[in-house]
């Protein structure tokens, strides 16, 4: 006789749970975006130099 009271909170704390949104402190959002820019350009030059390199090392018939 008691499943269904407890379904009853199961559903509660599941829909609760679906439909929690915590604060989202947008100042920290901000900075974290700004670093990620000012860090990838440096990453993707050097992404770009490894793959110039493996491409000098393919036939010609690969090449485009």
């Amino acid at each position: 006789m008691g499943r269904g009271r407890q379904k009853a909170k199961h559903t509660k704390v599941a829909r609760d749970l679906k439909y929690y949104s915590p604060p989202t402190d947008l100042t920290a959002l901000q900075r974290e975006l700004q670093s990620e820019r000012s860090g990838s350009s440096t990453d993707g030059e050097d992404r770009a130099e490894e793959s110039d390199d493996w491409a000098d090392d393919a036939p010609s018939a690969y090449r485009r």
